[in-house]
This record gives structure tokens, C-alpha cells and sequence, in this order.
């Protein structure tokens, strides 16, 4: 699976995301770009699993030196290495061990029943503090800290993205190389 000519963003206010994780899951998969596999990384520790499907954008790195990070929420789960367009409705501003780690909040475009939403204020509160806990909780069991600083709404994404897009062609072989542990 050759993720380079995907782009990441193929028209303003669409991402494509490939998705590593489905919802439900305690397996945590990562995309091994020298094999274009989709690899087990970990189980999580306890019985929390992920509660939207999760994934990257392709072609693009973040501050953590990893392809930026993005949820979507879905009807149903969808499998390892699925592409969704989406929308990106806001971000979930957090730090992992000091380092800034945003996760994208997206609804499908594939699905007429959540083309109306376009805000994160659309979304139950108590559905995103479960997005938060979720993080804190996996993250806390494998000894990290993690420190989340709250949502912010559709128009701080734009710039998030174009921020990730840069890097990637200055960075991308080392990227590549980091992957390949993964396979050994």
C-alpha cells in the first residue's frame, strides 16, 4: 500500500485519512511505509479501546516527528488501511511527554447523515471528555504523560494542516527509515 501520492488535503476543508485503528478496538496498528503494511504495534493495557476510528493523514508530519493524527466519527467501524475523506470539524489540542500531539476530529463525507455538521460544538460534550479520558487513560498506563489542553473548533485546522505539509518533504526519508525497526 503506497501512500505517496495521496494527497493530504485534496481540496480546502477535505483531508484524506487512512485509518490505522477502528473503533472498538485495544489493538493498536501502525503503517510501516517501507513495506506498505499495516502493522501490531501494542494491545493497549486495559479494557479501554478506541472510541472513533483512528488514523493519519498521509503525507504529512507533525511536531512528533510522526504523519499527523486524525479521528473519525463513524456509524460503524471501518478496517486497518481504509482511505476516508473527511472534514475536519476541530482538533483535540494535547501534549505527549512535553511534545505537542493535536488529533483531528472529523466526520466522513461518505455519510449524508453527518453533512451537517461542521463544528466540534456539534458534538456532545460528554462524547469528547470520552475522547480525552481515552487518552489519558491509554497513555497514562504506558507511562507517559500526557497533558490535554481542550478542543479548539474548524478554523484553527486549516493551519494545523498547512504547518504538518512542509515538513514532510524535508523529512519524509527519515520518516521512512524509522519504520523499518518496526519489521525486525
Amino acid at each position: 500500500m503506497d501512500l505517496s501520492s495521496i494527497p493530504p488535503s485534496p481540496m480546502k476543508g477535505i483531508v484524506n485519512i487512512v485509518v490505522e485503528i477502528p473503533a472498538g478496538s485495544r489493538n493498536k496498528y501502525e503503517y510501516c511505509s517501507e513495506a506498505g503494511i499495516m502493522a501490531l504495534d501494542r494491545v493497549l493495557h486495559s479494557s479501554v479501546r478506541y472510541p472513533f476510528d483512528y488514523g493519519f493523514i498521509p503525507n504529512t508530519l507533525a511536531d512528533d516527528g510522526a504523519p499527523l493524527d486524525a479521528m473519525v466519527i463513524m456509524d460503524e467501524p471501518t478496517f486497518a488501511g481504509c482511505l476516508i475523506k473527511a472534514r475536519p470539524i476541530g482538533v483535540l489540542d494535547m501534549h505527549d511527554c512535553g511534545a505537542y500531539d493535536g488529533k483531528l476530529l472529523c466526520v466522513p463525507m461518505a455519510n449524508p447523515r453527518q453533512a451537517n455538521i461542521v463544528s466540534i460544538n456539534q458534538i456532545a460534550p460528554n462524547q469528547l471528555e470520552d475522547v480525552a479520558e481515552f487518552f489519558r487513560t491509554s497513555k497514562g498506563l504506558d507511562g507517559r504523560t500526557v497533558q490535554i489542553d481542550g478542543w479548539r473548533d474548524f478554523d484553527v485546522v486549516e493551519n494545523l494542516l498547512k504547518s504538518c505539509m512542509p515538513l514532510k518533504k524535508k523529512n519524509f526519508k527519515v520518516l521512512k527509515k524509522s519504520n523499518i525497526s518496526k519489521l525486525n
